[in-house]
């Protein structure tokens, strides 16, 4: 909204000319999305208390995390209403990436949405069906993958993307390949990102680094100079999505204040899958869905601990006759509870394996 009425208040005075830079409008995303935030925070927190939206807890799981019981959950929305609300603000709202970006995040915040209030009403820890929310969100990704083949929004053919430390290489899909390529990193990242959420304040801190990261990308792939000087694709207007980065990263880091250990409210599915799935749209607006392996790398791990317990599992029984474990527990975090770290340990020091993946991809600039 500011960028198209204030600057053309510029006549009035100079200061109103600073809507047109993107560097000014991230930042005040980011910092419009914080505020919200920490300020709806209590009443949010208050609200979820009085409507008895408290988190159940597996019985199988770490016995520390037993106290959690109840706590209240559904706490993303406070993420998805602060981010929207400032990329509206800031963001030029005729812009199709922002669009798609803004859609992807309400779209699996509604899904989550759904399997916390079935958590809650019905009190079972599995919440919506797997099956149901996996058609939720293989069908934004069909429907994403199969608008980016037919509209042709990128100067680029719709169906390439951009392979990290190569500048003369790109993944060129069929159309088909193209449209069940983006399907599976946008219900693989959204469940990646859901699985994660096990810890006070990893999830959310993990995602703020994320979205850093690729407001930076961003940036660069909006701008004709820096794309060229670095190898990247120019692909114009992509810049926008520093504004929605930045207000997601804000959002983040103000739920944080009141997620951070012990934890006064989760964000839930609610806010992990929506986070999941806009990390995915905008990596694959910014051709950059194989850069999202190394900047979500704890993401991936994360998942991937839980594809080997389950797939070493079954192969167990069917040839042995009784299931073995590979991990003592998944997801990977409680792997490492269960080994006797404290939980503030097991957050901390994957914020720091987040970080350092988030610098491998910016190093992936240089070494093209």
């Amino acid at each position: 909204m500011f960028p198209h009425l204030l600057p053309g208040l510029s006549d009035l005075h100079i200061v109103f000319n600073l809507f047109n830079y993107l560097t000014f409008r991230s930042a005040g995303a980011g910092v419009t999305a914080l505020v919200i935030a920490l300020w709806a925070g209590p009443a949010t927190i208050r609200r979820l208390r009085a409507l008895r939206v408290g988190q159940v807890v597996r019985t199988d799981g770490p016995r520390t995390h037993l106290q959690k019981s109840g706590t209240p959950t559904m706490g993303g929305v406070l993420i998805v209403l602060s981010a929207t609300v400032s990329t509206l603000l800031w963001a030029q709202l005729l812009n199709w990436y922002v669009a798609l970006c803004l859609l992807s995040l309400v779209w699996m915040g509604a899904i989550g949405f759904m399997d916390d209030w079935l958590k809650v009403v019905r009190n079972r820890s599995r919440g919506l069906i797997a099956r149901y929310k996996m058609v939720g969100q293989l069908s934004f990704g069909l429907g994403l993958g199969l608008f980016l083949v037919l509209v042709p929004i990128h100067p680029v053919p719709g169906t390439w993307t951009m392979v990290p430390f190569f500048d003369n290489w790109v993944a060129a899909f069929w159309p088909p390949a193209y449209v069940l390529f983006v399907s599976l990193v946008v219900s693989g990242s959204s469940n990646a990102v859901n699985l994660t959420d096990g810890l006070d304040g990893l999830a959310a801190g993990l995602s703020a680094v994320a979205f850093v990261t690729f407001g930076v990308f961003a940036y660069l792939i909006g701008r004709v100079d820096t794309s060229a000087y670095l190898g990247l694709f120019y692909l114009p207007g992509t810049g926008e999505l520093a504004v929605f980065a930045a207000a997601l990263a804000g959002g983040c880091i103000g739920f944080l204040w009141y997620n951070a250990h012990p934890a006064q409210v989760f964000m839930g599915d609610t806010g992990s899958l929506a986070l999941g799935g806009a990390l995915a749209v905008m990596a694959i607006l910014l051709k950059a869905e194989f850069l999202l392996l190394i900047v979500g790398a704890v993401f991936v791990a994360e998942a991937f601990s839980v594809m080997l317990q389950v797939g070493w599992f079954k192969y167990t029984r069917r040839v042995r006759g009784e299931g073995q474990r590979l991990l003592r527990m998944a997801p990977l975090h409680h792997h490492f509870e269960k080994k006797g770290w404290r939980e503030t340990t097991v957050v901390v020091r994957f914020w720091i394996l987040g970080i350092l993946a988030a610098l491998l991809a910016f190093s992936t600039l240089k070494i093209r």
